[in-house]
């Protein structure tokens, strides 16, 4: 391969999926080249083929799917055509894939390290002590904390941005050529998203790796692409420089991109003193074992209106709500509904009282048990709170799918595997639904998804609040949607109440200087955004982000 020649080069290529006996369509002639060094920013709403043509890069498709056409030429050797054993060698060594979960992606029974030494170790690229040396060296340079103690945790030992920078380190583990990077800052508090973008960005720059960067966020892929792709169900839309796609993008549907989160709830009048709230939390503080978590948290949610609960990981923000759901008892304060004591451990709360605090949780993956359908899932709290069997079961079922705007003959006989993010995001709600609650904790329920498709949860869980009188408890780190639906704010911080006020007030100056940080730290669509950043914070090196914590 000559220094001009693309390290990848993917010419007319062609997936298809396998429904029943036909194979349908989902990549419809894909083509792009990438240099070394370079970094492709691949976008596109959900069902666009993002995450399938990242993997088509490493010449793979999931179960079900197949290459029908076209050419994925790595370094001169077509993946398309290669035996299993030659994509083997390249797999892990030259080529490296970083998930989007990454707590999904670990395994749960082996430490860090002992799982980042696995590549190297069988790829013999070096031998397990200088592996495990030179892990403990990628720890450092993506700023991880206590580099020699933290690969000898195990995963459910460290905060999320941390599993993400680990799973980095082990993809550069054995120095690849290419990565895929697939969503890796989706789960992500803002803060944290920019320590895992910045050690990201500095270690490509370093070892002039090339990587294809797949998100849905507009704002981080102009930070960390030299190019973007736009795709739309399977079809590409454009491909440019990036500072030429964010400031003269030419086709429509880019605009369109270019242009969401227009939804925005007007705010509502100011809650009368006097008024019970539905939910009060009142002086709690919580432990895990003998660690304390939460510290004298308290904070009301009244009828009909939305509170954002926001702050980095590990703030306290899920603490809270299973505090109130009676999941995680309180070591101190109470928890009230409608004015009235509940229970502090949710087994000794009557039927009623568990009815009333429902979840919508931010995984519809692993939320949502995969051998079910969507008939039984949601069939089941039908039965269980309301008593409900048989044709007025099916009847309620089917009426829970017309409120979240799914065509109850074409989805209760489905299998969750068989719906796409929203869609079994929507199943989360309606399951939520089901008990006929007053009060719902939606813990980031849109992180996960693309801009288009999370707009689209938000305007139906608005229309159900609306027309129901729904109480929301809404745990984000996304402020564009705090911006969006809530009408209060309630701002955490190491398992403490920083400051809370109405969100009007909440995002006019001033504010706490950690309200500041949050606010400042949310991406914005320019190239140059990340680097004046860390700049006007006084960090030299890209990576040292996470030094102050910021």
């Amino acid at each position: 391969m000559s220094a001009d020649d693309p390290l990848l080069s993917v010419k007319g290529l062609k997936i298809e999926g396998r429904s029943d006996e036909t194979w349908n369509p989902i990549i419809n002639g894909a083509s792009f080249d990438l240099q070394k060094g370079e970094v492709m920013g691949l976008i596109g709403e959900s069902g666009a083929g993002k995450s399938t043509m990242g993997l088509a890069a490493m010449g793979f498709t999931r179960d079900g799917c197949r290459i029908s056409a076209g050419t994925v030429m790595f370094d001169g050797v077509d993946l398309v055509t290669a035996s299993a054993a030659d994509k083997r060698a390249l797999l892990g060594s030259r080529i490296a894939y970083v998930a989007q979960s990454a707590a999904a992606s670990f395994n749960p029974a082996h430490r860090l390290i002992d799982q980042h030494t696995e590549g190297p170790t069988q790829h013999n690229v070096m031998s397990r002590a200088e592996s495990e040396a030179d892990g403990i060296e990628l720890y450092r340079k993506l700023r991880l904390p206590n580099p020699e103690e933290i690969g000898f945790r195990y995963p459910h030992q460290v905060s999320g941005g941390q599993l993400q920078r680990a799973m980095t380190a082990m993809a550069m583990a054995c120095r690849p050529e290419l990565i895929i990077f697939d969503e890796p800052t989706t789960a992500l508090d803002v803060t944290t998203q920019i320590e895992v973008l910045a050690s990201i960005r500095e270690i490509v720059e370093e070892y002039n790796t090339a990587a294809i960067y797949i998100t849905h966020d507009l704002a981080v892929v102009a930070q960390m692409s030299d190019k973007i792709k736009v795709m739309l169900k399977g079809d590409e839309v454009e491909e440019a420089d990036t500072r030429t796609m964010l400031s003269d993008p030419k086709e429509e549907y880019t605009k369109s991109l270019w242009a969401v989160r227009s939804f925005q709830r007007p705010s509502k009048p100011a809650v009368h003193t006097s008024a019970t709230p539905v939910i009060s939390v009142q002086n709690v503080s919580a432990a895990y074992g003998k660690v304390p978590v939460l510290h004298d948290v308290s904070f009301d949610i009244h009828e009909g209106r939305t509170v954002a609960v926001v702050g980095e990981s590990g703030s306290g923000k899920s603490t809270a709500a299973r505090c109130i759901t009676g999941l995680l008892p309180p070591t101190q304060g109470h928890i009230e509904f409608d004015g009235q004591m509940m229970p502090l451990d949710y087994r000794k709360r009557d039927r009623m009282q568990l009815r009333q605090a429902q979840m919508i949780y931010q995984m519809a993956d692993t939320a949502l048990n995969p051998r079910k359908t969507i008939g039984e899932l949601i069939g089941r709290p039908v039965q269980f709170y309301m008593g409900l069997t048989g044709n007025e079961k099916r009847r309620r079922v089917e009426h829970l799918l017309e409120e979240i705007e799914l065509e109850p003959t074409q989805y209760i006989n489905r299998l969750p595997s068989e719906l796409s993010g929203g869609q079994k995001q929507r199943i989360g709600i309606a399951r939520a639904l089901a008990a006929e609650p007053k009060f719902i904790i939606c813990d980031e329920v849109t992180s996960a998804l693309d801009q288009l498709v999370a707009e689209g949860i938000l305007r139906l869980l608005a229309k159900l609040q609306d027309e129901l009188n729904l109480s929301y408890m809404f745990i984000t780190h996304d402020l564009a949607t705090v911006k969006s639906i809530a009408d209060e704010v309630v701002v955490m911080k190491d398992g403490r109440v920083i400051e809370q006020g109405p969100k009007d007030d909440m995002f006019t100056p001033p504010h706490h200087p950690y309200t500041d940080l949050l606010l400042s730290s949310v991406p914005e669509m320019d190239p140059d955004w990340l680097t004046n950043l860390l700049n006007e914070r006084g960090v030299d090196n890209i990576g040292d982000a996470a030094v102050d914590k910021m």
